[in-house]
């Protein structure tokens, strides 16, 4: 399929379909660092224009439409949130997209805290708004482990398909890993630990590594129980990567399993699911931040083999 990429970040949700098959026909955002980081690994242009400046009629036509549209104004950690935010608006330029281009499919992510903002009105809005433009509409909580990441990140996904559309994919695609406890013994593939994950990572070396991204931190570890600061347990999935921060300052970041030291910027990477030569552009506030934004590739490439279903 013909991919639309909207809020493409460093391009972790365009990495997976790409890998399945599909084909992305054009791509933006303005963050600048992750723009280079897209182009370098994906080795295709993206426009880095606000997304308002962009006119439909420069948007090629597609079968998909993706984009996980800016969240911090939605998010439960935001203790300022509300729906006039204009982070949250975002999705108007979304919306606007998928009015003038059709496509068959949509896809958006987004933080579970979205369907609780200002009782779960923003959220019935957007759904309506998306059923109004002639989409069946559905939407479901995934947990990235379920689909071997190694992390226990929750993001909902909104899946909407063309009413002309007579035949209906059955939403959302069936999860790949387990949690240990549920296996009972009956077979499946468990969850993926973080230990498990980070295992063959030697400790940084600032001069001597051939792996990219992995240089160590002098930062000096607490543990209070607070995000960022709280004991990682090495036999489970790793807590969620989290982009908090600003550029003005530092950003959460996990601990290692060993609880040791701060996690590199390879290892965030790892985590998340991208592949080992995937190399990011920006000081390592910046590449934390680009890769705790992104959609794991792993999840990616397994919804974009579902979404190859239709195909069959």
């Amino acid at each position: 399929m013909k991919v639309v990429s909207l809020f493409s970040g460093a391009g972790g949700l365009d990495l997976g379909l790409h890998k399945a098959g599909h084909k992305i026909v054009f791509a933006n955002d303005h963050f600048i660092d992750a723009a280079k980081t897209y182009e370098r690994n994906l080795k295709h242009s993206i426009d880095t224009r606000d997304i308002e400046k962009v006119s439909s009629s420069e948007i090629p036509n597609c079968d998909i439409v993706v984009g996980g549209f800016p969240c911090q104004g939605f998010s439960v950690a935001n203790w300022t949130r509300r729906a006039e935010d204009p982070r949250n608006k975002m999705y108007l330029e979304l919306l606007g997209v998928i009015k003038t281009k059709k496509p068959k499919f949509v896809l958006c992510e987004n933080v579970p805290g979205l369907l609780s903002l200002e009782k779960g009105e923003v959220f019935k809005k957007i759904l309506h708004e998306l059923a109004g433009l002639g989409y069946l509409v559905r939407y479901s909580i995934l947990t990235a482990a379920d689909y071997g990441v190694p992390q226990m990140r929750r993001r909902v996904f909104i899946f909407c398909q063309k009413n002309t559309i007579k035949k209906i994919l059955p939403f959302p695609p069936r999860p790949t890993h387990k949690n240990p406890k549920l296996l009972n013994g009956n077979g499946g593939t468990a969850w993926i630990s973080v230990g498990e994950c980070l295992k063959e990572y030697p400790e940084p070396n600032k001069t001597n590594s051939f792996f990219l991204n992995h240089e160590g931190s002098k930062y000096k570890l607490r543990f209070n129980g607070h995000l960022g600061h709280r004991f990682v347990d090495p036999k489970k999935p790793a807590p969620t990567v989290t982009a908090r921060g600003d550029e003005k300052g530092g950003v959460v970041v996990l601990h290692h399993p060993k609880n040791h030291r701060r996690i590199t910027v390879r290892e965030m990477a790892a985590i998340q699911s991208f592949p080992d030569e995937f190399y990011f552009v920006g000081t390592n506030t910046s590449c934390y931040r680009q890769i705790a934004n992104s959609v794991p590739p792993r999840l990616s490439y397994i919804i974009g083999l579902w979404l190859k279903g239709y195909e069959k």
